[in-house]
């Protein structure tokens, strides 16, 4: 066999490899959305309207970027505190940014702070209690209820600072808001960690086997309190960012975003007991999800309907992937 004939050979096993990424299958979905709106509903594909839904996207995907460090840590791990946590975030940094941008960088780091030490707690429950991460993080989603609800006294105050808002809100180049273009870093960044640092490789290897990775010589306890430690800075990140969209804040403000940050981490897949998977699909996955809300709101269905619907996405996704064995191989 000739050279020529081999890559022809080789050519439509490539090209099935591709079809079956689960990141170009939720592309795919998320432009036959646009589509399907446009058709329905003329001016759902504008420009300015897919803009505008890719701004909401940016903060379920930056929020998704801890919850797929974590589950890529392995270990049944899922971090079910993020929605609360980021509701905290956006409530202390509108209190202490208090509508002006001299407290701005207090208004970041604080908040910030905070998340990392939520996640710190997670992680040394998980790691040395060995709490299970469902029951952990769980438990953590009261704790943080608890802790708003001491903080607030029940009447959240503050708002946003004039830049943070500016960031999310004003368009800034070719029409796009700041907040895309953060987005973009951080998919960068991230993306660039995970496949090209030694931190990256290491919380493969502890999803993949942490058996295997211990014997490596790899710091497992320390490689999967430093996944939560990030999903706590990440979902906190993602809280100020919503809060400079809203302007002020209120008391269930990133609640919704727990489990369809999971749901875009499975979307864009990850696979869920860890290891495979990457956050370029995490935020292709919040996308397809944010398209398919804004979708379903267009064609009026009650919030009822479009939580089925988005149920029976995410099933029918799974069946295409078939991955619990095949990501694996």
């Amino acid at each position: 066999m000739t050279a020529a004939t081999t890559q022809r050979a080789g050519m439509p096993d490539r090209l099935r490899s591709v079809v079956r990424n689960p990141v170009v299958i939720a592309s795919i979905i998320a432009i036959a959305l646009v589509v399907i709106g446009q058709i329905v509903s003329p001016g759902f594909g504008s420009y300015n309207q897919v803009i505008s839904m890719l701004r909401i996207s940016s903060f379920l995907g930056i929020i998704a970027i801890g919850q797929t460090i974590v589950i890529l840590s392995g270990g049944d791990g899922i971090d079910l505190s993020v929605g609360k946590v980021a509701t905290l975030g956006a409530i202390v940094g509108a209190r202490v940014m208090d509508g002006t941008d001299a407290n701005l960088a207090g208004g970041i780091l604080i908040p910030l702070l905070v998340g990392a030490a939520i996640g710190l707690v997670n992680g040394l429950g998980i790691v040395y209690l060995r709490i299970p991460p469902f029951v952990m993080t769980l438990g953590m989603l009261g704790v943080v209820q608890g802790i708003i609800l001491a903080y607030t006294g029940g009447a959240a105050a503050g708002r946003a600072a004039p830049f943070l808002t500016e960031l999310v809100n004003t368009r800034w180049l070719l029409g796009a808001p700041g907040v895309l273009f953060v987005w973009i870093i951080l998919i960068v960044l991230v993306t660039l960690v995970l496949r090209r640092t030694r931190p990256g490789w290491n919380l493969y290897a502890v999803g993949s086997n942490r058996t295997a990775a211990r014997l490596s010589g790899i710091r497992v306890n320390s490689t999967v309190i430093g996944a939560y430690v990030a999903s706590g800075v990440c979902a906190v990140l993602g809280g100020l960012l919503l809060l400079g969209y809203t302007e002020s804040v209120f008391l269930n403000l990133a609640d919704g975003y727990t489990l369809p940050s999971i749901a875009a981490v499975v979307i864009g897949g990850t696979l869920i007991a860890g290891g495979v998977g990457g956050y370029l699909g995490s935020a292709v996955g919040a996308i397809v999800l944010s398209v398919l809300q804004s979708l379903l709101t267009t064609l009026n269905m009650p919030a009822s309907h479009r939580t089925i619907v988005n149920g029976v996405i995410l099933l029918v996704l799974l069946a295409l992937y078939g991955r619990q064995r095949k990501l694996r191989s």
